[in-house]
């Protein structure tokens, strides 16, 4: 029997003025999944992550996490039940040391506020998990972009989730950087985080996506295997253009 999905999205849509920028888009992400969500730009994808972590509310639809309906939640009360994100352009804190920006998600995301000693435990753990334990004294400011990418995901862990919503957190990297990024992923999902990316970057989202989904013009256009989705002829139209992927 197939597990119970961790998160639904059950028929979503979402539009701003005239534009459509969902349409009745469901997927669902099951305990321990790396599910992929692609698309060209403009597609939908990062207004279903809004969608997903509470920054905008369904048009029409439902987001369920455990079964239970989570659309009108606010964004600190879906990252209190277990939901974190990273975000495309990393913000940190410039002022504030790699560890200090971490404990902002172990303080104040984890299921309610906790003592200063509780996050700082948090985030000495997820700046390990990234690989960033070596720079936490640092200021973020002087991070590298990769390193900056790390510290998103650091800050994100240092809440606690279940579900992991990465953002393109390969874009911008140099292929030694994506080899290493693809396996932290890995290795935040074999201690069993769902997790649900965005990324353009095929190599890294088609190698470590059990699944992927597909987003075109706000709607679901295939969903399946990395090797059915890249077979696919409407994902090829889709990406290149008709003419092209006929050539």
């Amino acid at each position: 029997m197939a597990a119970e999905p961790l998160l639904e999205v059950r028929g979503v849509s979402k539009s701003f003025g005239g534009l459509k920028a969902l349409s009745d888009v469901s997927l669902s992400l099951a305990p321990g999944e790396i599910l992929g969500l692609i698309g060209p730009n403009g597609a939908g994808k990062t207004t279903l992550f809004n969608v997903v972590a509470g920054v905008y509310r369904p048009d029409a639809g439902e987001v369920r996490f455990k079964g239970v309906r989570i659309d009108r939640l606010k964004p600190h009360e879906r990252c209190r039940l277990g939901i974190a994100r990273t975000f495309q352009i990393t913000k940190p804190f410039p002022g504030l040391t790699v560890l200090e920006n971490a404990m902002v998600g172990g303080v104040f995301g984890h299921h309610g506020r906790s003592t200063l000693a509780e996050g700082r435990a948090r985030a000495e753990a997820a700046l390990a998990r990234v690989g960033l334990a070596g720079r936490a004294s640092a200021l973020a400011s002087s991070l590298t972009i990769g390193e900056r990418k790390r510290l998103e995901m650091a800050r994100a862990l240092a809440t606690d989730p279940e579900v992991l919503l990465l953002d393109e957190v390969v874009a911008g990297l140099s292929p030694p950087e994506v080899d290493e990024m693809m396996a932290a992923i890995r290795a935040l999902n074999a201690s069993g985080l769902a997790i649900l990316m965005i990324e353009h970057v095929m190599r890294a989202v088609m190698g470590v996506s059990g699944r992927i989904v597909v987003l075109h013009y706000g709607q679901k256009l295939a969903e399946g295997s990395p090797a059915e989705v890249a077979a696919n002829e409407q994902v090829v139209a889709a990406y290149l253009g008709g003419r092209r992927a006929r050539a």
